[in-house]
């Protein structure tokens, strides 16, 4: 069985969809995540609705130190050669309700880091936003730019993403730009806890 055959149901078996995942091992699950076309991720993304409650400590475990990076693997829908990447988060220290990271692609030099901020968006959901620049960040990152500077105005500049949980280290994401949904999604797989 795939994460295909999962989403080629009917009406896919969201449950079952999070026990398969959690009991692949962690290449696997994240060979699987990242196989799922743009059609798929929107798919999984209406399906995820109401599912799982995404937590920031689904995306940073609470055994993370602070400044701790830890890396989602993703796939996007964007067209071939700009599909793959990565999600870096990490906690900042003290009580903040908030999480810090940027995203890493094989672009990322042209683009910029597109730095955001991660937080509570309601009780199901995180919002990754990309209109707030993280005062900090973990000590082998880039640089820390604004998205509203060079090619990341065109990017990262006025959006917000929303993630849902799937599994304990799956969520799926869809892109917002100033209030309105874009036809794009993405899905993550934490690489560790």
């Amino acid at each position: 069985m795939t994460i295909h055959d999962f989403l080629g149901q009917t009406s896919p078996d969201l449950p079952a969809l999070a026990q398969f995942l959690d009991g692949l091992e962690p290449g696997a699950r994240r060979q699987q995540v990242r196989s799922l076309e743009a059609r798929q991720q929107a798919r999984l993304f209406e399906a995820a609705a109401g599912f799982r409650p995404v937590r920031l400590a689904d995306l940073v475990p609470p055994g993370a130190t602070p400044l701790q990076e830890i890396i989602h693997h993703g796939r996007n829908s964007l067209p071939p050669g700009l599909r793959l990447f990565e999600k870096r988060f990490c906690r900042p220290g003290g009580t903040a309700d908030e999480l810090w990271g940027y995203n890493e692609w094989r672009f990322r030099a042209l683009s910029g880091p597109g730095y955001f901020v991660a937080r509570p968006a309601g009780e199901l959901e995180v919002e990754i936003d990309y209109t707030v620049t993280p005062p900090g960040k973990s000590a082998s990152w880039p640089p820390i730019r604004p998205n509203s500077a060079g090619l990341s105005r065109f990017i990262y500049d006025g959006t917000r993403d929303y993630l849902r949980g799937v599994s304990r280290h799956v969520t799926i994401g869809r892109a917002t730009r100033e209030g309105k949904n874009l036809d794009n999604w993405f899905v993550l797989c934490r690489s560790v806890g």
